[in-house]
């Protein structure tokens, strides 16, 4: 009874030729690839993201101590402020509007 004989190209390459080889380097590559993006997203949505403020020498956003509409409106607009969506005028013109100055 014969045994098993192998005629072509071996699965993995290799000196018998074949390109199953290549196929798998391929997919281990788009794996490796996929597990870096993954944690790199992840990474990425973890961190806290930075406010960045319209002017280094601009007002000192209102600490909220009023009553809770007021402490409200005044959070909403520090945050305007903070994201640079209003300028130090409008943001002194607001704040002071809101506090009833």
């Amino acid at each position: 009874m014969g045994g098993f004989h192998r005629v072509g190209p071996g699965y993995w390459g290799g000196p018998h030729g074949g390109g199953a080889g290549l196929l798998g380097l391929l997919l281990l590559v788009l794996v490796v690839a996929g597990v870096i993006w993954l944690v790199a997203s992840l990474l990425h949505r973890a961190r806290p993201q930075h406010q960045h403020f319209a002017g280094a020498a601009g007002p000192t956003p209102v600490p909220a101590t009023e009553d809770h509409e007021t402490s409200e409106a005044l959070r909403i607009l520090n945050e305007r402020f903070a994201r640079g969506e209003i300028d130090v005028a409008e943001f002194t013109q607001r704040r002071d509007l809101l506090r009833g100055n």
